[in-house]
């Protein structure tokens, strides 16, 4: 058994403001270049918001689900009810949300890779996004790296004929 390094953000609710700070950073550090855009689309962290009740919940993207999935259930927070795709983090075929917007190839939280902490937590003034590590044991299984994720997506969105034809004129341009 391998040891792993898993790395989460954990949400305290009570304390966001929904002053959005998280998302914007979070699109700026994932704009291509680097911060020289924020489009709130590109944001792997949404929030969650429910003006009425000046309720605010952040979620984070997770792992990509190739299937919609079976959990229909609800939940009543403060006696408004929400549905379990509103605090679900994987990008999936039912929905827009974590999906970038150009490619429509799906986002995932990355802890903004490079940085000592994700930025979203650095820029989070009141301490709603709580940075966490912990090690765990870890059977060591293949994961589909992100290319072959992308490429399915991009497979699953417009066929595999269609992505060839377009791979090939690629090659051919290089």
């Amino acid at each position: 058994m391998a040891k792993k390094i898993i790395k989460t953000i954990k949400i305290d609710a009570d304390k966001c403001n929904g002053c959005r700070a998280c998302e914007v950073i979070c699109a700026a550090f994932h704009a291509s270049p680097k911060y020289s855009g924020v489009n709130p689309a590109r944001s792997r962290i949404k929030l969650i918001r429910d003006p009425i009740k000046d309720m605010f919940i952040p979620v984070y993207a997770g792992e990509l689900a190739t299937a919609e999935c079976m959990g229909r259930d609800k939940y009543i927070i403060d006696g408004k009810e929400y549905g379990e795709c509103a605090f679900c983090r994987a990008s999936c075929p039912s929905r827009a949300t974590f999906k970038e917007p150009d490619s429509g190839l799906p986002l995932k939280c990355d802890m903004c890779e490079g940085e000592e902490t994700p930025l979203c937590v650095k820029w989070c003034l009141e301490e709603a996004l709580i940075y966490e590590t912990r090690e765990e044991e870890a059977d060591e299984e293949p994961k589909p790296d992100e290319i072959e994720q992308s490429l399915q997506s991009l497979v699953d969105k417009h066929g595999l004929e269609k992505l060839v034809d377009t791979l090939a004129r690629m090659a051919e341009k290089e």
